[in-house]
């Protein structure tokens, strides 16, 4: 076995822009996550929805979000400018999230997170190439699971704010939703002094032909299985309702969201830095792995009890796959055209969790919730063993 230094390694120094993106993440998640863990006791206690809204509502917005990724991640490339992308995404949901407390229905919901979602779209793919260009090989899983650690941190801050707040006002959650605009703020203002993309450190400025370099047949089979993983990645919406069908209350599921997020946040950087040592494939399977056996228990499990642990669990997934699944396009991709491949990962991804809402919501319809994720659990397990034939290297800058 590897000694622990060996294996771990000294944590890397990072650049101040990475950090300082690290921070918008932070501060954005903690406005966004204040709302969305409550989100499902909204749509049906307040508003009148039912689970087939959640699932309309959820994977609408990750699909049109999917496709302006695309398109940023391509202009991106093409004028070669990313940080106007990633400020005016994020000034679009700051603006747009808190009028979620003006609904009146179902729809309204609707309208508000396909706008937050524009936002989403807009800088995310632009964002995640401009980390990118402060990594080298060495140090892209750490990065980016630094990153995902910031971002879930944010996801903790926001749920505790959420509880504190309906402890002392109970039901008050359109008062919730309006104060989200305090920390979106803060979050566009710590974008000010990032600094314009960097070539990655020791290396050139991409030359004409880098810039027009196709993205190649690994990269389409990467993204091929991250799409039959994507179908079975269902909203963590209906894990919020099925905690609610459960018995955990409504002061409790923003906790539980805090819990989850404290898993994510510790496991990501670590999940990061071993796959800069390890292999970026078997960490991400391993992740795979106890997604099946998370949505497994989920399956089986009826209890409050028994599903809060499973639940926990959930954010282990988390911490070891999606910084790593990003340091891995920045692997495959050139640097010229890592917008545009980040773009097609978040629109596979995107594109999967829509048809995943809506046909998870459909079976939990027609067959009941232990049947909708089973299917999940199977699909993450066909998913892990696609992924072991599949060369993943990195390709040189």
């Amino acid at each position: 076995m590897a000694r622990p230094s060996r294996l771990f390694g000294d944590r890397p120094r990072l650049p101040r822009p990475v950090w300082l993106v690290s921070w918008t993440s932070f501060f954005t998640d903690t406005a966004s996550e204040a709302v969305y863990p409550i989100m499902p006791l909204y749509l049906t206690r307040t508003l009148g929805g039912t689970a087939m809204a959640i699932g309309v509502i959820e994977g609408a917005a990750e699909a049109l979000n999917s496709v302006l990724k695309i398109l940023s991640g391509r202009l991106s490339d093409r004028w070669s400018a990313r940080k106007p992308f990633v400020i005016v995404g994020y000034g679009i949901s700051t603006l747009v999230r808190p009028m979620v407390a003006l609904a009146t229905s179902w729809l309204h919901v609707l309208a508000v997170r396909l706008t937050d979602r524009v936002g989403k779209g807009i800088r995310s793919a632009p964002r995640d190439a401009l980390l990118a260009s402060w990594a080298d090989p060495a140090t892209r899983g750490y990065v980016f699971g630094l990153h995902r650690a910031m971002d879930h941190a944010g996801a903790i801050a926001g749920p505790l704010l959420a509880s504190l707040f309906l402890w002392f006002f109970p039901e008050q959650f359109r008062t919730l939703f309006a104060l989200t605009i305090i920390p979106g703020l803060i979050a566009v203002a710590m974008l000010v002094p990032v600094p314009e993309a960097a070539a990655p450190l020791g290396a050139a400025t991409p030359a004409p032909e880098q810039m027009a370099a196709p993205l190649g047949k690994r990269f389409s089979r990467y993204l091929a299985v991250l799409f039959v993983f994507s179908l079975g990645n269902s909203t963590d919406a209906f894990l919020l309702l099925r905690l609610s069908e459960a018995g955990v209350g409504a002061p409790w599921i923003p906790l539980a969201w805090a819990a989850l997020h404290v898993v994510k946040a510790v496991v990501s950087p670590i999940g990061g830095h071993l796959s800069d040592r390890l292999s970026r494939r078997g960490i991400i399977a391993t992740g795979w792995l106890v997604y099946a056996g998370v949505y497994g228990g989920f399956a089986l499990a009826s209890s409050a009890a028994s599903l809060v642990p499973i639940f926990l669990v959930y954010g282990v997934y988390y911490g070891l796959t999606e910084g790593v699944e990003k340091a891995v396009v920045a692997d495959l991709a050139p640097a010229g055209r890592r917008g545009s491949a980040f773009g097609a990962y978040h629109a596979v991804i995107g594109i999967g969790a829509l048809a995943a809402s809506l046909v998870f919501a459909a079976v939990w319809k027609a067959a009941g919730a232990p049947a909708a994720f089973a299917l999940g659990a199977a699909l993450a397990l066909v998913s892990a063993a696609s992924l072991f034939g599949l060369d993943l290297s990195a390709d040189p800058d």
